[in-house]
């Protein structure tokens, strides 16, 4: 298994209204950015479902410069309606994510939750404070 330093918050920047499955996500990472695979290892769709991306022991395609130490996990949504940034976690989302980390905590007690923005600050994804809201994990 390879060394997990870091578990990395994202946003699909999907505006509130539309939808973006686990599948279009994986569809555009592999026609439109050239990926084998959808680049995280968890998407997290607006019902809470938890849907399954790259397999851990992979590296993801999530994090430029961090990819090889980190699981990246991805929730849909993260825009209002008119395409500002804004929180859209749904209670099931928000329920769904925090049991997930909870669980990987238990495999890489000492991997760090942050958001994508808190590795390039060029992003605001995954538009709320991972670290702050995680840091009883």
């Amino acid at each position: 298994m390879r060394t997990i330093t870091l578990i990395i918050i994202h946003c699909s920047a999907t505006p509130e209204g539309k939808s973006l499955s686990a599948e279009a996500c994986r569809q555009d990472h592999i026609r439109h950015r050239g990926f084998r695979d959808i680049g995280y290892h968890f998407y997290i769709t607006r019902d809470g479902e938890i849907h399954p991306g790259r397999p851990l022991e992979k590296v993801g395609a999530h994090c430029r410069n961090h990819n090889a130490h980190s699981i990246g996990i991805c929730y849909e949504g993260g825009l209002d309606a008119d395409g500002r940034t804004k929180d859209t976690r749904t209670l099931e989302q928000r329920g769904s994510l925090l049991a997930l980390l909870r669980e990987l905590k238990k495999y890489f007690p000492k991997a760090l939750i942050v958001g994508h923005r808190d590795l390039n600050p060029l992003k605001e994804c995954p538009c709320y404070s991972c670290v702050e809201e995680y840091k009883e994990l």
